[in-house]
């Protein structure tokens, strides 16, 4: 509870806060690996469809540029002519008459049935092939809100084992804050060791002989850099002059 252990700047980015409706930063990171998990999909959805394309114009290719058609026109005629008026020319004209004939033969035909008959996928049907990809993708933005009731859930069915992780968490935030204001002070500590640099006793001169250019510099905190404000406390110690917000203070 914030009454109870109010967070620090770099504390709080390291926690969740279920009632915020940003994303917040160890969210991001769990969600942008489901992010990339997505990737392999989303490859394989760009490589079948480039794939189904290349085939679509080949087989196009071939149907417009592999059609052949085929004609093919015959005729035939036969007539036999026996002259004379004896019995023997009579006899032939009854017996080799008939063969007389006449026809004539047209085909026409093509590899037509053959040939393949493609048919493009059009972009509605594009479009419902990514759109499961992308409800996945929106899954991924959106299943952070539904994960923040998890702890909620377990309070509700584990009382007493939610009171053991706030505990716990209460101790481990303790001995953090503890190593981090110590490493801190030894950080502070070897800054003001180290020479001013030019820029910083320009600005020190100038300060002490016109008093009212005080005004006109940015101050800020000197562990968390918040800018400065009416109730940044300032060091006591003589000739610090350090500004401290009210939480690092």
């Amino acid at each position: 509870k914030q009454t109870l252990l109010p967070l620090l700047r770099d504390e709080s980015s390291a926690f969740v806060f279920p009632c915020r409706l940003a994303l917040q930063r160890p969210e991001l990171k769990h969600m942008v690996m489901e992010l990339l998990r997505c990737i392999p999909l989303l490859l394989f959805l760009i490589f079948v469809c480039g794939l189904d394309h290349f085939i679509f114009g080949v087989l196009s290719i071939i149907q417009n540029h592999s059609f052949v058609q085929y004609s093919y026109q015959t005729s035939h005629h036969m007539s036999v002519t026996v002259m004379g008026t004896s019995l023997m020319a009579q006899l032939l004209r009854s017996t080799i008459g008939a063969l007389n004939s006449s026809f004539e033969t047209q085909v026409e035909t093509s590899n037509l049935a053959c040939l393949p008959k493609p048919h493009g996928m059009t972009r509605q049907q594009y479009l419902n092939t990514c759109l499961p990809l992308a409800a996945l993708a929106l899954l991924c933005l959106a299943q952070v809100y539904p994960f923040r009731l998890r702890r909620a859930i377990a309070t509700f069915y584990f009382p007493k084992r939610e009171k053991t992780r706030v505990l716990f968490l209460y101790n481990k935030l303790l001995r953090q804050r503890k190593n981090f204001f110590q490493l801190q002070r030894r950080r502070i500590a070897q800054r003001a060791r180290q020479p001013p640099g030019l820029g910083t006793s320009l600005l020190e001169w100038c300060s002490q002989h016109w008093p009212w250019l005080r005004r006109c510099q940015r101050l800020s905190c000197t562990l968390c850099g918040t800018p400065g404000t009416p109730w940044h406390q300032v060091c006591p110690a003589p000739d610090c002059g350090a500004l401290y917000c009210d939480r690092c203070w």
